[in-house]
């Protein structure tokens, strides 16, 4: 596959795997990782379309801040979903309503995914967090995470008898 039909693959497969959850861009990058001379291209791009669909969440929740809201409200019920959100919701917003724990939260999300990069920009959306912040600090920490789901099995591919 050339370098610009990688880059479109992997644009197109981390826009996907940000807004649908069943879409794997890790299990993606690790294919990506054994082919040959495109590691770097491929990491790139996944990592620019997940930055992508995650700044479509951030918008949506910034649009519509009330309509959001209600409609958790109305999900969450009671009982374990509602714990659940609970759990998960009030830390995220308490970092992210803070300047100086803001973007460290985005970022470990992003390249670590605990808490969950989806909870965090819909989170972040709403906490008045600056799009380029969010967007740069988002696509760094989908780099390093990619980068190191890549090269292991870049250079396990490279040393195999069959790999590059």
């Amino acid at each position: 596959m050339s370098s610009l039909a990688e880059a479109v693959v992997g644009l197109g497969y981390g826009l996907a795997s940000a807004l649908v959850p069943v879409v794997n861009a890790e299990a993606y990058a690790v294919v990506a990782g054994q082919r040959d001379g495109h590691v770097v291209v491929a990491v790139l791009a996944l990592a620019l379309g997940q930055t992508a669909g995650k700044l479509l969440l951030f918008e949506s929740a910034r649009r519509g801040t009330g309509r959001l809201a209600q409609k958790l409200r109305r999900q969450s019920g009671s009982g374990r979903t509602a714990a659940r959100t609970a759990r998960w919701t009030g830390p995220i917003r308490r970092w992210l309503s803070r300047r100086r724990t803001a973007l460290p939260t985005v970022l470990v999300s992003a390249a670590v995914g605990v808490p969950p990069l989806a909870v965090v920009s819909f989170a972040a959306g709403t906490a008045g967090l600056r799009h380029w912040e969010f967007a740069v600090t988002c696509l760094v920490g989908r780099v390093i995470r990619f980068a190191l789901l890549v090269l292991p099995a870049a250079l396990a591919w490279a040393h195999l008898p069959w790999g590059s």
